[in-house]
């Protein structure tokens, strides 16, 4: 079963304590389409600009990427510069340039309307309603936002809110979002605007999972050295959706399961910086950790 995924393609320039790269391939699409390509097939929808590597480009290729959703346009590629603290949880964005994404309408290829699993990456509300919009069955949606659509496209975002099933968010969103500065509080707010499900990402303490019956916890699998937390977020979502549509299992034990296998996508993602760990690995090193990372949490004795 193929997964949709909407959002941006990118250039990301890093600092971080560890080292720094320039330019290198990032966005929330890219990010989460190569972590779900492990798991499922992928179909991709966004914008870059005639600077776009036609390297990158192979490599979604070679992943079972499908390209025809991504629209090259006159200009340049969106481009993001940011640096990360001491504190590896703590970034600040220092150039943004919007570039060839500013007045960016998804078009949907035909042959992609008919997704039921999709994943709506963090761009603007509105976009994240016209993709909506142009689909003709859906059987799952996970949506991602940040503080800026919190902020400035509130009304838009709540119209979201009320057609997916799904809302992943970092603790800080949801507590912007809800109005609520304890986490618990937040997230059944949040469950009143619409998601059956809200996954709040905690970085280096892992990832609560809250729906009207339930709350579950799972902890980030244990690093020695994390080189780069960009796009961990959105390559947890893409191994989270990705193991939802390989299995078909949207029950709560389904549901857990997928968390895990997207902590352990995401464990890898930042071992290095960018995508290049993503690039590297095999279904077979994500078994793997997977079954370590279970080993590690069972606690029956």
């Amino acid at each position: 079963m193929s997964i949709l995924v909407v959002g941006t393609v990118a250039f990301d320039s890093i600092e971080t304590p560890f080292g720094s790269a320039e330019r290198i391939l990032g966005g929330s699409a890219s990010y989460f389409a190569l972590g779900a390509s492990f798991f499922a097939p992928v179909r991709i929808v966004g914008v870059i600009g005639q600077d776009f590597p036609q390297e990158y480009l192979e490599l979604f290729s070679q992943r079972q990427i499908d390209l025809e959703g991504i629209k090259k346009a006159s200009g340049d590629t969106f481009h993001w510069r940011g640096r990360y603290h001491e504190d590896i949880n703590v970034r600040d964005t220092l150039e943004l340039h919007l570039n060839v994404l500013s007045g960016f309408v998804p078009d949907l290829p035909e042959r992609y309307r008919d997704a039921e699993y999709v994943f709506l990456g963090n761009i603007d509300p509105l976009m994240q309603l016209e993709v909506l919009n142009q689909i003709r069955r859906m059987r799952l949606v996970v949506c991602d936002t940040m503080d800026h659509w919190i902020r400035e496209s509130l009304d838009g975002l709540r119209q979201v809110l009320k057609r997916i099933e799904m809302l992943v968010v970092n603790d800080s969103e949801a507590r912007l979002l809800s109005g609520e500065s304890n986490i618990v509080r937040a997230a059944r707010a949040i469950l009143k605007m619409g998601p059956k499900v809200v996954l709040v990402k905690r970085g280096e303490y892992g990832v609560l999972q809250f729906s009207d019956s339930s709350i579950f916890a799972t902890p980030a699998y244990p690093l020695e050295e994390v080189f780069d937390p960009t796009g961990a977020g959105d390559s947890f979502a893409g191994g989270f959706l990705g193991q939802l549509a390989r299995s078909g299992d949207l029950t709560q034990q389904g549901i857990r399961r997928a968390i895990v296998y997207g902590t352990v996508v995401a464990s890898f993602t930042v071992e290095d910086f960018g995508v290049k760990r993503l690039a590297s690995i095999a279904m077979q090193d994500i078994e793997e950790r997977y079954r370590s990372f279970a080993q590690l949490t069972d606690f029956h004795t």
